[in-house]
């Protein structure tokens, strides 16, 4: 694997973004300093055409724009979290409500999306560090993350690490549009996602999980064969509406590395299955892209459901619901996870 930086710009504030590109054989993945954003992911499809499979854009002042998360890191905590409060050790802490002033959304206003990332180079992948002080955006406790992108065999694999010096919330995950097809092919409706989950968590109309725990059968999110997505996202189904389409969490069995996910496009013929190790992971079917989209890569205009996202993570709303699997980083705790994107061909 080879790596090579190149300068990519620099934020409104005047800070520097760098761009590393990783190359393995015929795949490729471009990971921003800025928000630790995977800004590429070449893989060939069935022809042999090097194919960009994640939506983005081609200048920091883009990201900046933009409010979609497009291939970012999420932390401190993924996802959200009912009205942002949380307890812990008996102390409640208020964090941001910047999802439309209900709830905290993916670590809040200026989350480690928005962040400047330290960059390494390791004789195997990228390394990513950054220290969160306390009290920012509301969190308790120094908090010091570390990610780690690698290239190989076809896979790009994401490892995270994270410590802290008092009781915290850590659940880190990628916020990656995947577009199988190509990040400027439109509508990835015709897409099958496949989800080895028999339950998923249901959602109130403010989208955060009601702490219910549903079974999968005879609904649109029976996922465990691959499906295709337009096949379920308009359905008249009650979540579905909720969601505007899918947005939800799946509850992952079992634990350690293993298959969660897969997804696949007959166009291409790029097929992509996801390993993780954490709890849950969480279908997003990019309902709320939309044209007023800054321009994509090579002037693309993404919209309405151009691309999919499976975030491996922690059950949304977890600090307000106790029996749900918590994301609570003690100190003296190594926070380690880990997600793998493999990609391959479907038989021709």
């Amino acid at each position: 694997m080879d790596i090579i930086c190149t300068p990519f710009g620099k934020t409104a504030a005047g800070q520097p973004v760098e761009r590393y590109t990783l190359t393995d054989g015929s795949c490729s993945a471009s990971i921003l300093t800025l928000g630790g954003v995977l800004q590429s992911l070449i893989v060939p499809d069935q022809n042999g055409t090097p194919t960009d499979v994640v939506l983005g854009f081609d200048t920091v002042e883009a990201y900046e724009a933009q409010d979609c998360y497009i291939g970012a890191l999420l932390g401190r905590c993924a996802n959200r979290i009912a009205e942002g409060r949380v307890t812990l050790g008996g102390r409640t802490f208020q964090l941001p409500c910047n999802d439309n002033g209900i709830n905290h959304l993916h670590g809040g206003n200026t989350g480690f999306d928005r962040r400047i990332w330290r960059a390494s180079i390791l004789p195997d992948g990228l390394l990513l560090s950054y220290d969160s002080p306390a009290g920012e955006e509301g969190y308790p406790g120094n908090l010091h993350a570390e990610v780690i992108y690698r290239l190989a065999d076809n896979a790009l694999t994401i490892e995270y690490r994270a410590q802290a010096d008092a009781d915290t919330l850590c659940s880190l995950s990628n916020h990656s549009y995947f577009n199988l097809a190509g990040h400027n092919t439109g509508e990835v409706g015709a897409q099958c996602v496949c989800i080895h989950a028999e339950q998923y968590t249901p959602i109130s109309e403010t989208s955060v999980p009601t702490g219910e725990i549903a079974s999968v059968a005879d609904t649109p999110f029976d996922l465990r064969q691959p499906t295709p997505l337009n096949a379920g996202w308009d359905s008249g189904f009650e979540q579905i509406r909720l969601g505007a389409g899918y947005d939800h969490n799946y509850i992952l069995p079992g634990g350690g590395l293993r298959p969660v996910a897969s997804a696949s496009c007959k166009e291409s013929g790029i097929a992509l299955e996801v390993f993780s190790d954490m709890p849950g992971v969480q279908l997003y079917s990019g309902n709320y892209l939309s044209a007023s989209l800054p321009l994509g890569k090579g002037g693309a205009q993404y919209g309405r459901r151009h691309g999919f996202c499976l975030e491996t993570q922690f059950w949304p709303n977890a600090p307000a619901l106790p029996h749900f699997p918590q994301p609570v980083l003690r100190p003296g705790v190594l926070y380690q996870h880990t997600t793998r994107f493999q990609f391959s061909l479907l038989p021709a």
